[in-house]
């Protein structure tokens, strides 16, 4: 699936863009399954275990901006976190031994699907070794206009940045205070079945989706079975439950890596949308749409 040459720009860049990870029948059952969840938020009146909503979600007129934990949801998406064609670049980038650290399914819809502001996968979810990246896979051709996962190629060889307000974890860096060159920001466009490989310290963000495409985001969270979590371990039983391909290890390699502790903890627990409601500064353009009657 990928040369050398492809994990020396990972290595450089912090990012990787690969083609026909996802096949065709797979991408359409997944769809299946996905309206069908889409179709049993209604009557949802808040977040729970698996839907997270948009602000302008009704019980009447379901709007789902994220599907907590797919690969716990339904079993096509464990399987395919297990595929031949994401355990090879897997491998490749983390080692043989890779362990499944979490799933979600970011859904932008048309006109209004959330922006997620600037931030770092590694300021949620410290290890002790920084060996972990997060898979997009695209359920939808992704262009500029249905917001895009954007990309500060290089910074995950930088700091770890201040993701606090008010002398709480928000999720969100300050734009302003980490003066970074948002203006080359790189968005990572592609088919339908592409995939998209990023380091977990990263800077990464994207805006509103303003079109009228949608645009369906399956990330998967993976790290080598070697990095151990410092934050909300659940058990070894658990842990172990989660690899996807090697063997688990009880000796965690630990590596002098740039990290801060995400507490005291988001003033809206939650996912990362609730996380980002405390930031002072947004950085992308949040425009306000009625939900449909």
């Amino acid at each position: 699936m990928i040369s050398d040459r492809d994990v020396a720009f990972y290595r450089e860049n912090g990012y990787l863009l690969v083609e026909d990870v996802l096949d065709r029948a797979t991408l359409a059952h997944m769809k299946e399954i996905i309206a069908g969840l889409v179709a049993n938020a209604k009557g949802v009146t808040q977040h729970n275990d698996v839907y997270d909503l948009e602000p302008s979600h009704t019980p009447q007129a379901p709007r789902v901006r994220r599907i907590k934990k797919p690969h716990v949801v339904n079993p096509i998406f464990w399987e395919f976190a297990r595929s031949p064609k994401i355990l090879e670049v897997c491998t490749r980038l983390l080692g043989p031994d890779v362990r499944l650290h979490g799933s979600k399914l970011n859904m932008k819809d048309p006109m209004y699907g959330s922006p997620v502001e600037w931030h770092q996968d590694w300021a949620f979810y410290p290890h002790t070794n920084d060996d972990l990246l997060a898979i997009g896979v695209m359920l939808d051709d992704v262009e500029l206009e249905n917001g895009p996962l954007m990309v500060l190629p290089g910074t995950h060889k930088g700091p770890v940045y201040d993701h606090h307000a008010e002398g709480r974890f928000c999720g969100a860096m300050d734009p302003a205070t980490a003066k970074l060159p948002y203006e080359k920001a790189v968005a990572v466009t592609g088919r339908a079945g592409s995939a998209s490989f990023h380091h977990v310290r990263l800077v990464h963000g994207s805006a509103q989706n303003t079109s009228t495409k949608s645009r369906h985001l399956l990330l998967y969270e993976c790290g080598a079975a070697d990095a151990w979590p410092l934050v909300n371990f659940s058990g070894l039983d658990e842990f172990n439950s989660r690899m996807l391909c090697g063997e688990s290890t009880i000796e965690p390699r630990v590596e002098r890596v740039p990290m801060r502790m995400p507490f005291p903890p988001a003033l809206n627990q939650g996912s990362i949308y609730e996380n980002q409601t405390s930031t002072r500064r947004r950085y992308f353009d949040r425009v306000e749409v009625e939900p449909a009657e």
